[in-house]
């Protein structure tokens, strides 16, 4: 916490104690942002928390509390009292909502949802339908639309009545008769028309939006492309469903990425953050992969054991082996990253398949090339043989090869067969790589060396 932080703790602790919240505090807390509220309330015991809170205009608090998760989120709506409990579930965000419904109790849930007006509890259950991980389930229904054969002077009264309430007031999305979105019109046009228009005669027809049913890798795509702040979502019959907004996008980027990481690290995402993650789920997420990696290294040692006349005849060629197998490795891991960040960002798709491997494979062959060199002045250094050193450089050039195809492929065939290409990522990929690269290297030994012949 910073040291701004820290004064301000104890200056809201101060005001707490000597009764004089009810006065002081909204003029305290009136320039801090939401967020930063959120953040400093964990400094406070649970019934500060509840005087701190109470003081508040219900606004404020509402933003707040879509910084909690959502045990922290019930817990101050079941004590804050019903009636500003109401007022503050009733500012918070479509979307914070639904995940809020979906996350506690079902019971718990159903009484809550009681506290909102019918007509949005038919805009929120519509929103509940949706997958969590889609563009609805993303949406909020804090938008502004209006009817395309309203006028220009219509909706611009429509949109200082309802403007307050809604999440952003940049643009207006005009709806036909039964609810389709038909199409959208900037603040800006709409002062600037003249008051008579319709707005089906202005209008911009071409509207970029996104299905209900939408992943949310793919919105945060579509986002990237287009540099909209907004995007309207829509169902199977086009009609509106909601808005998807930048800030939310933001929050899918930084999930989505954490999720790959991890997923490349050979552990399975954490539900929380590290550090409040318990011990035990840790482990859980963790102990799965490293066991089928164990399982898939034992291969590794079967090949040793099958080529153990070859390194009890020349023991030097043992010396390399962690070389040539981190090589292979680094390499295999290199083209898998490049590749499950291509795939994630739609640089690749599934039909580049083989472009892919015919360009890693050339340039395998090329970093395999370079690699070989240094590896052959390293086995003469060490006083190895000529024959020793064309054996590792012949290896190196084989495995950077394989590796570099290997890893460019796997994430590939992952996305046709329905897996996340970063589950197939560089711990899978390098424990097939040592094994590869044992048996190209024994068998390169055992013919070049002319062992065991």
């Amino acid at each position: 916490m910073t040291a701004l932080n820290e004064n301000l703790v104890e200056v809201i602790r101060d005001a707490l104690s000597t009764g004089e919240s009810k006065e002081n505090l909204p003029r305290i807390l009136e320039d801090l942002q939401p967020f930063d509220l959120a953040n400093i309330l964990p400094e406070f015991e649970k019934s500060e928390q509840l005087n701190l809170m109470s003081v508040l205009p219900a606004g404020k608090v509402a933003d707040a509390l879509e910084y909690l998760e959502p045990v922290q989120q019930y817990w101050f709506l079941f004590h804050l009292g019903e009636p500003f409990a109401r007022k503050v579930l009733n500012g918070m965000s479509s979307d914070i909502i639904v995940d809020f419904f979906a996350a506690i109790h079902q019971r718990q849930a159903d009484r809550l949802f009681q506290w909102l007006p019918e007509e949005y509890q038919t805009k929120v259950r519509s929103l509940m339908s949706y997958p969590e991980n889609t563009a609805g389930g993303l949406a909020i229904v804090e938008y502004v639309s209006a009817r395309k054969n309203w006028t220009a002077e219509q909706a611009l009264a429509h949109v200082r009545k309802i403007g307050n309430e809604a999440e952003i007031v940049s643009y207006v999305y005009v709806l036909d008769a039964p609810g389709r979105l038909v199409g959208i019109v900037s603040l800006r046009e709409l002062i600037l028309a003249a008051p008579k228009m319709k707005l089906e005669e202005f209008m911009n027809r071409n509207v970029i939006s996104l299905n209900a049913y939408t992943d949310q890798e793919e919105v945060a795509r579509v986002f990237g492309q287009y540099d909209l702040v907004a995007l309207p979502v829509v169902d199977k019959n086009s009609r509106m469903v909601g808005i998807v907004t930048v800030d939310d996008v933001l929050d899918v980027v930084e999930e989505e990425a954490t999720e790959d990481i991890q997923l490349l690290g050979g552990s399975q995402p954490l539900d929380a953050p590290y550090m409040q993650a318990s011990f035990f789920s840790l482990y859980r997420k963790r102990v799965g992969w490293l066991l089928i990696l164990f399982i898939a290294q034992a291969f590794t040692s079967n090949i040793l054991r099958h080529y153990e006349g070859v390194l009890s005849e020349v023991i030097s060629l043992a010396l390399f082996i962690p070389l040539l197998i981190g090589t292979g490795g680094n390499a295999g891991a290199q083209a898998s990253t490049l590749v499950v960040r291509a795939l994630a960002v739609g640089e690749l798709n599934v039909g580049d398949f083989a472009r892919v491997v015919w360009r890693e494979s050339r340039l395998g062959i090329l970093l395999g090339l370079t690699m070989a060199v240094a590896t052959y002045i390293r086995a003469v250094t060490i006083g190895g043989s000529m024959d020793l050193g064309i054996t590792v450089s012949a290896t190196i050039v084989a495995i950077v090869t394989v590796s570099s195809t290997v890893g460019a492929a796997i994430p590939i065939v992952g996305r046709k067969v329905g897996v996340d290409p970063a589950v197939l990522s560089a711990p899978v990929i390098t424990t097939i790589i040592d094994s590869a690269g044992l048996f190209i290297y024994f068998e390169f030994a055992r013919r070049i060396l002319l062992i065991g012949q």
